[in-house]
């Protein structure tokens, strides 16, 4: 899973999902969860506004539609921004091992818990990732704040 080439393909498809997103007039952040073999399970995104869902992020939402899952220690989440903290909770809660971050700039989350924590942390600080992220909160910063749980 460490060739950059499949790094970028997996990373794809949860930019697709962050888009999808922004679509349907929600927050642009994607995931998607990958088997050892680079099978994808599952995908998502953050449907906090279509929802009124303040749950629905976008792992949480790949995370719920992969289903049960026997272990998540060998299962790949990829997300377009930094877990929040209530995503790296998640991950953490189920042991993955591997995350691949599109982008930290525009939001670090809980990436150095996670890395403290023994979590391998891949950063593709993707351009695309943080432009999508960048003009988002420029243009919906209450809705970004709501987001992230800030005032």
């Amino acid at each position: 899973m460490s060739d950059n080439t499949n790094l970028a393909e997996m990373l794809k498809v949860a930019v697709a999902e962050a888009r999808k997103g922004l679509a349907e007039g929600g927050i642009p952040i994607g995931a998607a969860m990958f088997a050892t073999d680079g099978q994808l399970l599952s995908s998502g995104h953050n449907r906090r506004v279509q929802d009124g869902d303040p749950s629905a992020h976008g792992e949480t939402d790949a995370f719920r539609r992969a289903g049960r899952q026997r272990s998540y220690r060998e299962i790949t989440l990829v997300t377009t921004l930094a877990p929040c903290w209530y995503c790296s909770g998640l991950i953490r809660q189920f042991g993955f091992r591997t995350v691949i971050v599109g982008e930290s700039r525009t939001f670090s989350g809980g990436l150095d818990w996670l890395r403290e924590s023994g979590v391998h942390i891949v950063d593709l600080d993707s351009s695309e990732c943080v432009e999508m992220m960048t003009e988002y909160i420029a243009q919906n910063p209450e809705v970004w704040n709501e987001d992230i749980g800030h005032d």
